[in-house]
C-alpha cells in the first residue's frame, strides 16, 4: 500500500495552504503547459488518478468531458472533492494506485498530476492504464522531475559564487527517497528519466510530447520567486497515446 501522507493532519494542513490548493488550477504555474498536452475533451471518459480536491475533474467537465472518475488514497482529499463538486457526472473514490484495477477500454483519457512518484510499482500501474484506455486513448501525467527528487537531501545549496544550486546525486540508484515536506519521512520513489519513458514504451504507448517545466518570463514577472525554477526542472510533463 502506498504511504497515505495526505491524511496526516500536519501534512494536510500545510498542503491545503499551497497556492495550487487555495486558488485551484490557476495557482499551478505548470497548468498552461499541461493544457497544451491535453487532447480535445468533448465527450471523453476521463479517469483522474490522484484527483486531490477535484480541481481538474471539474475543469474536464467544463471542457465537455462526458464523465470523470477521480481516485485518491486520501479520505481528506475525497471528502473535500465531494464537498466542492455538484455534478452527477463526476464520481470520486478512495483507491490505492498500487493496487487499483480499472475496467478494460473504459476511458479515453487518463490524467494524473504529481502522483505517480508516490507509486512503487510504476510498471504495473502503466500497464493497467494502457489496458484501461480505449484504442487511441491518451495518458497525460506530471511527476516530480527525476533530477529534482534524485538527491538524498533535495534542497538548495550555494556554490562558490553564491548561486543557488540543486544537488544531483545517486541519480542512477532508483528506489525510495524520503523527504521532510510538511511532515517528516514523506516517501517517494525515484526513477530515472529513461526508466520512466521506457516503461511507457514497453507498455505499448507512443510518446506524444514531453516537457520539463520552466516558468515563462511573464510568470516570473508576476511571481519573481519562480525565477529559481530556471535553475533545474522540478516537474516532468508527459503525453502518451495508446497505439
Amino acid at each position: 500500500m502506498a504511504q497515505n501522507i495526505y491524511d496526516n493532519p500536519d501534512f494536510f494542513a500545510g498542503y491545503s495552504q499551497l497556492p495550487r490548493q487555495v486558488h485551484g488550477l490557476d495557482g499551478a504555474p505548470e497548468w498552461p503547459a499541461i493544457q497544451a498536452l491535453l487532447p480535445g475533451l468533448s465527450g471523453k471518459r476521463v479517469a483522474d488518478l490522484g484527483c486531490g480536491f477535484g480541481w481538474a475533474a471539474r475543469w474536464f467537465r467544463g471542457q465537455g468531458a462526458a464523465s470523470v472518475l477521480g481516485f485518491d488514497l486520501s479520505q481528506n482529499m475525497i471528502e473535500r472533492a465531494r464537498a466542492d463538486t455538484e455534478d452527477s457526472a463526476i464520481e470520486y473514490r478512495i483507491a490505492d494506485l498500487e493496487t487499483l484495477e480499472l475496467p478494460e477500454a473504459a476511458f479515453d483519457l487518463v490524467y494524473s498530476a504529481l502522483t505517480f512518484h508516490y507509486v512503487q510499482d510504476f510498471e504495473r500501474l502503466i500497464r493497467m492504464i494502457h489496458a484501461a484506455l480505449a484504442p487511441g486513448g491518451d495518458l497525460v501525467f506530471t511527476i516530480e522531475h527525476p533530477i529534482f527528487m534524485a538527491a538524498a537531501r533535495p534542497q538548495w545549496i550555494l556554490d562558490e559564487d553564491g548561486r543557488k544550486t540543486w544537488p544531483v546525486n545517486g541519480y542512477s540508484i532508483e528506489g525510495e527517497r524520503r523527504t521532510d515536506w510538511f511532515a517528516k519521512g514523506v516517501l517517494k520513489h525515484h526513477r530515472t528519466l529513461a526508466s520512466t519513458l521506457n516503461t511507457l514504451i514497453g507498455a505499448g504507448f507512443e510518446l506524444r510530447r514531453m516537457e520539463e517545466f520552466a516558468p515563462t518570463p511573464e510568470q516570473i514577472a508576476d511571481i519573481p520567486d519562480l525565477a529559481e525554477e530556471l535553475e533545474r526542472p522540478m516537474m516532468l510533463l508527459v503525453s502518451a497515446r495508446k497505439i
